[in-house]
């Protein structure tokens, strides 16, 4: 009988983590969502790391993820330029820019997306801010994404490019949990917001 790899212990720690915060979404009712959307969205404009930026990447919710809608409305109407994600068959994210509630189309996994031009995977090194999607953030930053490694490909890329925008991650107030279990290639955030309130973990590289 062999003992777990670090790795595997890490990875299977992830697992259960995700079921436990995926089904306590499950169970959120439609006030709770609507709160949260509205509280996200009046603390994310108001965030110093949203309200200075140019432009930003972020996502467009689903299901029973803390709403982001309201939020990118406010960013748009403020003229900030949005960037959204576009899905590739690898996994991978390329990008276009959020030209209202009237420009996204659906696609697949459930997902909705700029119907605009591509820009291509580099846009988002462009980005002062991006927001990441997630189910737990911990006291050091640490994030636990759905585990699709989209975003690890994102973070990736944004080193490699020499840049360091804001990282910021939206969730509800008890998914800023004690441990997110790590590996790596994992990323501390700058910040999460939650209808709580904003904490920050570090600040982004200046010049």
């Amino acid at each position: 009988m062999t003992s777990e790899t670090p790795r595997a212990t890490e990875m299977s720690e992830k697992a259960v983590l995700r079921r436990r915060l995926l089904a306590a979404r499950a169970e959120r009712d439609s006030g709770s969502l609507a709160h949260t959307a509205e509280s996200l969205a009046r603390r994310g404009i108001e965030l110093a790391e949203l309200s200075g930026a140019s432009t930003v990447a972020a996502y467009v919710s689903v299901g029973r993820e803390p709403g982001t809608r309201a939020l990118l409305d406010a960013l748009h109407a403020r003229g900030v330029r949005v960037l959204l994600p576009v899905l590739l068959p690898d996994n991978d994210l390329d990008w276009a820019a959020y030209e209202g509630p009237g420009g996204l189309v659906r696609a697949g996994r459930g997902l909705l997306e700029p119907a605009g031009p591509r820009l291509g995977p580099d846009a988002v090194c462009a980005a002062d801010a991006v927001l990441l999607p997630g189910l737990a953030v911990d006291g050091r930053g640490m994030r636990l994404g759905r585990g699709g490694g989209s975003y690890d490909r994102v973070l990736a890329r944004l080193a490699r490019a020499g840049v360091d925008p804001a990282l910021v991650v939206l969730l509800y107030a008890d998914e800023v949990v004690a441990r997110v279990p790590e590996e790596p290639h994992d990323h501390p955030v700058h910040a999460v917001v939650t209808p709580a309130g904003v904490t920050r973990f570090r600040g982004p590289a200046t010049a």
